[in-house]
């Protein structure tokens, strides 16, 4: 069993040397799928420890930079524990940071850990605006939408494309799903969303729920 503890903070200190051996280490006990995804969210925490010493100065873009990298080897090390390869999807996401907000990191992690759940995710990128959105729910009729977002301008982008969303028609034919640091119940409720969270395991179990 990993040091969750351990792991978040060397993902926090850079520790890419500890990290690696700490996740190589796991994937050798054989673990669940759901122990898979609480190592997830311990690598998920550290990257708020990054985020806040870059805030205070202490690191720079390079580190910012260095991080994601880490995190993206760290999921690609889990994607075979996280649920396996699955012959029959589960269902369609379709996924976005919203437009104003250009960071991807929570994004790609909920992308990694649906698609290895078995849904089906098109990922629109960021800085994606409402309309485009919507477009592309009327050509490939997801069930799911995921909306990202780390600013605080995201959320009236999130609230503009969920507007959109009901404008078209489509508000009844999806579920919406938001994630970001600056998600609250009370956001989520202001926006219209279905649900939120800040964690992406989470988030994967919300959906699976509603496809299920």
């Amino acid at each position: 069993m990993a040091d969750y503890r351990v792991l978040t903070q060397a993902m926090g200190d850079l520790n890419e040397e500890l990290v690696i051996r700490i996740l190589k280490d796991f994937a050798a006990t054989n673990p669940s799928g759901d122990e898979a995804g609480k190592v997830v969210n311990a690598c998920q925490q550290g990257m708020a420890i990054v985020g806040d010493l870059f805030e205070k100065g202490e690191y720079f873009v390079g580190d910012l930079i260095f991080a994601g990298e880490l995190l993206t080897t760290a999921i690609e090390t889990l994607r075979p524990l996280l649920g396996g390869e699955n012959t029959e999807k589960a269902g369609s996401i379709l996924l976005a940071t919203v437009q104003g907000d250009l960071h991807d990191i929570g994004k790609n992690i909920f992308r990694s850990m649906s698609e290895a759940a078995g849904f089906e995710v098109i990922d629109l990128g960021i800085d994606v605006p409402a309309d485009t959105i919507v477009e592309k729910i009327k050509e490939i009729k997801p069930q799911i939408v995921g909306m990202s977002g780390v600013l605080t301008i995201a959320l009236d982008s999130m609230k503009n494309a969920v507007a959109a969303i009901t404008d078209a028609g489509l508000r009844e034919q999806v579920k919406v799903i938001i994630g970001g640091n600056p998600v609250t119940a009370e956001a989520c409720k202001h926006i219209g969303a279905d649900a939120f969270t800040t964690n992406a395991a989470e988030g994967v179990t919300i959906c699976k729920k509603w496809v299920d």
